[in-house]
């Protein structure tokens, strides 16, 4: 056994090792358990590369997967890639751009083509990443949301929920990124603070036109589609007025004034334009109060045909500035504030989202979100921590009708077909049709539209162990046990995997839900690649070894959450990893030759043999237990208490003195037999967290009893 523990030296070795034996798949090794244990990795994006968040959510799943594969459980982890229809596009436009071209150059099938070919060049990069950090994946059934099987388990589910009258096509007001040309939902924008002004616009009433209702607005453009002014009902300075009609200036047309209870009294004066086609909120106001929906603002933020004549073709920016001259000729605005205020904007590219009223594919979200809600409440799963239920269902008590259609290129299409004889009407259908099922004539046409990514993701769970078909693996592993991820998705993908499954397989997706860490700077900031305060765990892993990366985050985990990452938590992992390794050296010196067997529970001679024995099962006890609660850090810092202060401190050196001081051979052999049963217990307990270097040991300790791997041990058993 050489003096130092080389990580660079042995992980791959390792690795290899462990996939030649076929250990992460269960079906290549045996066991008598009736039982199983499976958890799907939360699919990257195939644009992805390896954080530090990632890090840490390899680590808890790894850990939960060999720890209950050692218990001799039917256990597995299904590995895949997420199609990332939005961010994939993205990427591949960027190589486009750099030779002066962009998809519309190429046109659709050769744009489709050029993806497929970065996917296969690029697109399995995250998962050589994750493997280097140790994780025990069946890399034997890989899934990508792009394969046929996947294809065909989303088509399912929408069909489903068309029969179902769950789908439904509509228009209404929708986020739209006119960079990457698709709608967006809620939960795909992220918000940034922008300066702006506050514009006070006088509105003249009707029956005298000397006075005048002042409405406060940051997008003055928007007021060429207006079909009303709002005030709240209980706003009394305004209760003299509601019923009324005023002149909407430019357009020079008479619009109502209504009382609506969305309206902010707090807000600017009180009063607000109404603009249907363009805000969320005023799209609400405008079903309730039956206005006409006008969309005056096209897909590329220019003024459409429906403004007038001289704003039509000018950018949103150029018609904001010439309304703002007018009017300011005219007196009618009152005053210009500055103003600060949370602007969308598309989570891929950074775009500011236009609000545009649109036709697109919606799924009714009431009754599935009443289903994710009670699967919950019930306890069939459970949020650890428990506090981030709270997120969950306030998401569920106020969503919306989902859109899920995307106006992109890469992705899955949507099963829909549209009569070119009548093109307004459509019908769905999985297999391509050979006539059109309305007309009975024409070819129909397929749908451009593509499902949004979380639809596709949303099925995860099932998908890919072959729904809907009851595959081998479907009867075997689902529903799955867990599924761990960060809390910024819990609404975006979490919720919606809940309520897909109960509705589509009738059984929850999984039991247990863990939101794990928020990975931080030292400072306690959120890590940024443009700022530089990214961590890459690759380059941890290339100074420290796996294991000590692994170590250094398990140790952090705890129920406050965040983590305010320091490297010196990774140093104290490598500093543990050469520990064992010495305290390895020592055992396997006192051995020799020797093939010594191990016995289930050896007897105890001397009072310090009785300590370390207890101590040994105190501490396997309570990493069951930690680990059963999901308290990865508490089980992390026992091990590590008992491996460096109990046996490294302490009993290592009493062995010392009662092998030098034994009566006879068999006192002697009794000291180191209870030395190799500790080491190996511990390396079985401390394997989960750190594998390479406990399986490395394994494989060279000398004694009778063991198996081929580390990796397939009996979990030490407690009394």
């Amino acid at each position: 056994m050489e003096k130092q523990y080389i990580s660079k030296k042995t992980e791959e070795k390792i690795y290899q090792f462990w996939q030649q034996g076929n250990f992460f798949n269960p079906d290549k090794f045996s066991t008598k358990s009736k039982k199983h244990f499976s958890i799907t990795i939360p699919p990257p994006n195939i644009t992805g590369t390896l954080h530090i968040g990632h890090a840490l959510n390899i680590t808890i799943q790894d850990i939960l997967i060999r720890w209950k594969r050692m218990q001799g459980i039917k256990t597995i982890w299904i590995p895949g890639t997420d199609h990332a229809s939005i961010a994939t596009q993205n990427v591949v436009e960027k190589e486009l751009k750099k030779q002066g071209k962009n998809r519309f150059d190429l046109g659709k099938k050769k744009f489709i083509k050029k993806t497929w070919q970065w996917k296969e060049k690029y697109g399995n990069i995250i998962l050589e990443q994750i493997k280097k950090m140790g994780a025990s994946c069946d890399w034997s059934k890989t899934r990508f949301t792009m394969d046929p099987g996947y294809i065909k388990s989303v088509e399912t589910a929408f069909l489903h929920y068309f029969k179902k009258g769950l789908v439904y096509r509509g228009e209404r007001v929708i986020n739209w990124c006119p960079r990457c040309k698709t709608g967006l939902s809620d939960l795909e924008l992220e918000h940034e603070e922008e300066k702006s002004n506050l514009w006070f616009i006088k509105y003249g009433l009707v029956e005298n036109k000397k006075k005048f209702i002042v409405v406060a607005t940051t997008r003055p453009e928007t007021m060429l589609g207006d079909t009303a002014v709002a005030v709240n009902p209980k706003d009394k300075k305004y209760s003299n007025i509601i019923g009324k009609k005023v002149i909407l200036p430019i357009i020079n047309k008479e619009i109502p004034i209504i009382a609506d209870n969305l309206v902010d009294s707090d807000f600017g004066t009180g009063a607000v334009k109404v603009t249907p086609a363009h805000s969320l909120i005023d799209w609400e106001i405008g079903k309730k109060h039956n206005l006409e929906a006008i969309s005056v603002i096209n897909e590329n933020r220019e003024i459409n045909k429906n403004g007038p004549v001289d704003y039509q073709g000018l950018k949103t920016t150029e018609a904001r500035e010439k309304i703002i001259q007018i009017l300011s000729k005219q007196g009618l605005i009152e005053k210009i504030q500055d103003y600060t205020h949370s602007v969308p904007k598309c989570y891929r590219c950074g775009s500011t989202i236009e609000l545009l009223l649109s036709k697109q594919w919606f799924l009714k979200m009431k009754n599935l979100a009443e289903l994710a809600v009670k699967a919950v409440k019930n306890k069939e799963i459970k949020f650890h921590p428990k506090r981030w239920e709270k997120v969950y269902f306030n998401w569920l008590k106020n969503t919306h009708d989902w859109c899920i259609s995307r106006q992109i290129w890469w992705g899955q299409r949507l099963p829909v077909w549209f009569c070119q004889k009548n093109k307004e009407k459509y019908f769905v259908s999985i297999k391509p049709p050979k006539q059109c099922l309305i007309c009975k004539k024409c070819k129909p046409k397929q749908s451009e539209d593509v499902f949004d990514t979380w639809f596709s993701s949303a099925l995860w769970p099932f998908a890919v162990f072959g729904w809907p078909k009851k595959t081998k693996e479907f009867k075997a592993y689902y529903p799955t046990n867990v599924i761990i991820t960060a809390r910024d998705i819990i609404n975006i993908w979490v919720g919606k995997m809940i309520f897909s499954a109960q509705e589509l397989t009738k059984k929850i997706p999984f039991q247990d839900v863990i939101i794990h860490a928020t990975v931080l700077t030292k400072k306690g900031k959120r890590m940024s690649k443009s700022l530089g305060t990214g961590i890459n765990p690759l380059n941890l892993v290339e100074n420290y070894g796996a294991d000590a990366v692994r170590f250094g985050l398990a140790w952090q985990i705890s129920d406050l959450q965040d983590i305010k990452f320091d490297e010196s938590n990774i140093i104290a992992g490598k500093k543990f990893s050469n520990k064992i390794w010495n305290a390895a050296r020592f055992v396997m010196h006192q051995i020799g030759d020797n093939k010594i067997l191990i016995p289930r529970a050896p007897k105890p001679i001397t009072k310090d043999d009785k300590i370390i024995l207890n101590k040994l099962e105190k501490t396997t006890k309570s990493v069951n237990k930690n680990l059963d609660k999901f308290y990865f850090g508490k089980a992390a810092q026992e091990i590590y208490n008992f491996f460096w202060h109990e046996f490294c401190d302490v009993y290592i050196e009493k062995a010392k003195l009662q092998i030098k001081n034994a009566e006879n051979k068999k006192q002697e052999m009794n000291t180191k037999i209870i030395l190799i049963y500790a080491l190996v217990n511990s390396l079985k307990i401390l394997h989960p967290f750190i594998p390479f270097i406990t399986e490395e040991i394994y494989q060279i300790l000398n004694f009778k009893n063991k198996k081929k791997a580390i990796i397939i041990e009996k979990w030490p058993c407690s009394k």
